[in-house]
């Protein structure tokens, strides 16, 4: 099996379960974070704290790894660049670039001729005032946010003027869709037309946040071929190398929409550890380190549920488990009440 070291940017509960993946590879893994108390430290075997600007620990970082990928994807593109030159960054610093402006992701998946929910760049809050067509929908800030950060619904016109926003950020304003169900679809490619891909996962949201997946999803034919179909072209157009997950919409007439890309391992993925032989996680190492490409096979269906907040406290005391269930703790020291503190699969 390889010795690759591999290089996680990011220390979160995504970078520890592609440490743990690595480890059953015997792939070594260092994580870079600038949180002192990041949970991955608790998984890899080697962990580097600094800025993701610190030039001399991006240097001490690089130094210790073969290959290097991220958990996140709002990380300085400068910083991926300047590792590129050095050592190999997987995906590619551009794709990440490109995820990380909605407005540009967006026009990215429309030159595709896929279709996403209609959108307008608003730069100064005056543009609101004649953008009623648009309404209801969601303001988004166009870079950073996720689980609701930078994410502002408005219903009407008046609602504008209750927000505080600084508009020195630009934002990307999105017409809501009357809304039937969400599904992801998770696809690790290797090369040129050479993926495994999940089966559409179904997803609930609560105030912005990931609480259940289940697959199967409740869908038709159609939406299934044509959700695969999207996420492939995507990661292909983008010469994707590793995980990728495409979030969609689907409206009640049965129409399909791209939602968000998301270039790394996803949360609504993390019951692909027990549904299937190979997870999204070892997928991604799997293809970040040019090893072997396994076939998929589904094991079991399954339903996931984010613990989030202090809903990790009776499970941290020993809560009895089924046979079917397997709970998953980030070891995140400080209990906070919108973060994500760990996830219970079920069989089903």
């Amino acid at each position: 099996m390889s010795e690759k070291k591999l290089g996680i940017i990011g220390g979160g509960q995504l970078g520890s379960m592609l440490c743990s993946s690595a480890k059953k590879l015997n792939i070594k893994t260092t994580i870079f974070s600038d949180d002192n108390n990041a949970p991955a430290q608790n998984f890899c075997d080697e962990f580097v704290c600094g800025e993701y600007n610190d030039k001399q620990k991006i240097l001490d970082f690089i130094g210790k790894v073969d290959v290097v990928t991220y958990e996140f994807e709002n990380i300085p593109f400068e910083t991926l660049n300047e590792m590129n030159k050095l050592k190999p960054v997987l995906p590619k610093p551009s794709v990440n670039r490109l995820i990380q402006h909605r407005i540009a992701e967006k026009d990215f998946v429309n030159k595709l001729n896929i279709r996403t929910t209609r959108y307008v760049s608003i730069e100064k809050k005056s543009e609101l005032e004649t953008l009623e067509d648009f309404l209801p929908g969601i303001l988004k800030t166009n870079t950073m946010g996720y689980d609701g950060k930078g994410q502002y619904p408005i219903k009407k016109i008046d609602d504008i003027n209750l927000l505080n926003l600084d508009f020195s950020k630009g934002y990307i304003l999105e017409k809501l869709v009357k809304l039937k169900k969400e599904i992801s679809i998770i696809i690790t490619r290797f090369g040129n037309n050479s993926y495994e891909i999940y089966e559409p996962i179904e997803n609930t949201h609560q105030n912005q946040i990931l609480k259940h997946s289940i697959i199967p999803a409740k869908i038709s034919n159609k939406i299934l071929d044509q959700s695969i179909d999207w996420a492939s072209r995507i990661s292909e157009e983008l010469k994707y190398i590793g995980t990728l997950c495409v979030e969609f919409f689907i409206d009640r007439n049965e129409n399909l929409y791209v939602n968000e890309i998301a270039p790394r391992v996803h949360n609504s993925g993390h019951l692909t550890i027990n549904a299937y032989n190979i997870s999204q996680f070892e997928n991604h190492v799997r293809a970040v380190c040019s090893l072997e490409k396994i076939p998929l096979k589904k094991l079991s269906n399954a339903k996931m549920i984010n613990l989030i907040g202090n809903q990790i406290e009776p499970y941290r005391k020993n809560l009895k488990l089924e046979e079917n269930e397997f709970f998953f703790d980030y070891l995140k020291k400080e209990i906070k009440e919108k973060r994500k503190m760990g996830h219970i699969t079920t069989l089903i």
